[in-house]
């Protein structure tokens, strides 16, 4: 959902286009961008690519009518929660109440001036807007209060090795992505980055729980000089799936451990997207994949290790999916290879991970579908 300091979005859906252009325009001059849609079925097309802060849909329309619509809405998560108010000439005690119990927030008389329809919702909007961020405000005082961080505020100092990351939220309120640094001992340090499935407050609830067992599992092996990282995550992964609260929740986790007297990396991914390895002295970036199912999946997993090196001024970095997810006309997309040919090309040009954040993540806020995350390992001797 947009937040305040954003232009206000609203979809209008209604098959009479002299009232859908009259009502689109009186909301532009308000201030309020004004998506139309004709039907149902075209509302639903848009809303896969943008989400608007409000819905005002006509009832009776062909094909699918408002009340049609809302359920459809409704069965999906991504759109139940957008206001959504009906708009119709039908007064009917008995239609206002069954639209009501589908939670829509309003009916709105056709024959209202179409002043008092632009100022009804954009005082919705806005109230809609401080409600979200008063709870946004509420939750992250509670978890200051109880010091609850999935990410963390500093990077380990090593010895050989620079190591930077960079994380935002999706729409700036806490999810999913998970990013915890554990110095195990004066030798050993692990570097863990996670996606659980799902997206804002309910996957940032599940973080908190994997990071324990995570955090758990890398003490007891090292306590037992166990250091082996498929080991690890195949203890984790176990626990988890023996948990009835984390039942049916997954998630993607990469684990590193760096030696600080080898300085060799040992990794292990568990449904991870592919590690870029950028190789300084042949301007070179290669893909480093893991083998493992995703953590929660299935109890008795294994998951193989593999140990990279990095020569002086090489570069690992380890990113979740929300980094080559992006959002068009056409929806939702994935797109690997050019997330890392574009990282290729400024690691040529010898960018810093700063420049590299400004110039490649900032322009993204606009279509930013995921939490996004990315660590960089550089070799520094």
């Amino acid at each position: 959902m947009a937040t305040s300091a954003q232009v206000k979005t609203i979809l209008l859906v209604d098959d009479n286009q002299l009232f859908l252009k009259m009502l689109s325009q009186a909301f532009k001059k308000s201030g309020i961008e004004c998506i139309t849609a004709e039907s149902g079925k075209q509302a639903l097309e848009i809303l896969t690519s943008t989400l608007p802060d409000a819905i005002l849909s006509d009832y009776e329309m062909p094909s699918m009518n408002g009340m049609e619509f809302r359920q459809q809405l409704m069965a999906d998560d991504t759109f139940k929660d957008i206001p959504f108010i009906f708009l119709t000439y039908i007064i009917d005690n008995d239609l206002m109440v069954k639209g009501l119990n589908l939670q829509a927030v309003d009916y709105v008389i056709k024959d209202t001036p179409v002043n008092v329809i632009v100022s009804k919702i954009n005082n919705l909007i806005y109230t809609v807007q401080k409600q979200q961020e008063l709870s946004k405000s509420e939750l992250k005082k509670a978890a200051e209060a109880l010091n609850v961080k999935s990410i963390p505020t500093k990077t380990p100092e090593i010895d050989g090795f620079d190591i930077d990351f960079w994380h935002r939220p999706y729409q700036d309120i806490p999810g999913g992505d998970f990013i915890d640094f554990i110095n195990a001992n004066e030798r050993y340090t692990f570097i863990v980055l996670g996606d659980i499935m799902g997206k804002k407050w309910m996957a940032w609830f599940f973080t908190f729980s994997f990071l324990s067992y995570i955090r758990a599992a890398i003490r007891f092996c090292v306590l037992s000089r166990d250091y082996s990282v498929g080991s690890i995550l195949q203890k984790v992964n176990d626990v988890i799936c023996l948990d009835d609260v984390l039942k049916d929740i997954l998630s993607s986790l990469s684990l590193l451990m760096i030696d600080n007297e080898t300085l060799i990396i040992t990794y292990a991914g568990a449904g991870d997207l592919p590690l870029l390895h950028f190789e300084a002295d042949t301007s070179t970036l290669k893909q480093i994949s893991g083998d493992g199912l995703l953590l929660g999946l299935f109890a008795g997993n294994e998951y193989t290790e593999q140990q990279i090196t990095l020569a002086k001024n090489d570069q690992l970095l380890i990113f979740t999916d929300g980094m080559i997810d992006f959002s068009d006309d056409t929806g939702k997309k994935s797109d690997y290879n050019t997330f890392a040919r574009n990282i290729d090309l400024m690691l040529n040009k010898k960018y810093s991970f700063k420049r590299i954040q400004d110039e490649l993540f900032e322009p993204s806020l606009a279509v930013q579908v995921d939490d996004c995350s990315i660590i960089n390992i550089r070799k520094t001797m």
